[in-house]
């Protein structure tokens, strides 16, 4: 795997992939930036949410569960000192099916957090990662 990243000006930056896709990262005013993009450490977040995200779906599409939406809510509390890690994260899942069993979600969100997302096992290395999910009814299609 391998990306580049350009500076544009002030504190903008475009991150190109070695898929072909790029994104734009920009700084806080305060150190120079415009404000015009996510900060790199969010797109860190990013990509755990993402990573995670891509697990409990194929695991649960695997476990035979009508999942029709996942959304995975990320926040995190970083270090006051330099170089300012992340301390505490907690990931938050909602999924939404027709009869997903909470037994399946629960089993999911383990195996992705212990064994299959490498984001998420990196930055536990330095931060306590906690998680929790809820399970909510998809609701009829009007006219069913």
């Amino acid at each position: 795997m391998k990306v580049r990243v350009k500076w544009l000006d002030h504190m903008s930056f475009v991150g190109e992939t070695g898929s072909g896709h790029a994104v734009i990262m920009d700084g806080a005013p305060d150190l120079g930036g415009r404000d015009l993009a996510p900060r790199p450490m969010e797109m860190l977040l990013l990509g755990l949410g993402g990573c995670t995200a891509f697990d409990v779906v194929m695991i649960l599409q695997k476990s035979r569960q009508s999942v029709t939406d996942c959304q995975v809510e990320v926040e995190a509390e970083r270090a006051e000192t330099e170089p300012r890690v992340f301390t505490r994260i907690h990931v938050h899942y909602i999924v939404v099916g027709r009869d997903v069993q909470e037994r399946h979600v629960e089993r999911a969100v383990k195996l992705s957090a212990e064994k299959y997302c490498s984001a998420s096992v990196m930055l536990g290395a330095t931060a306590e990662i906690t998680h929790d999910f809820e399970v909510r009814e998809a609701c009829p299609a009007q006219g069913e």
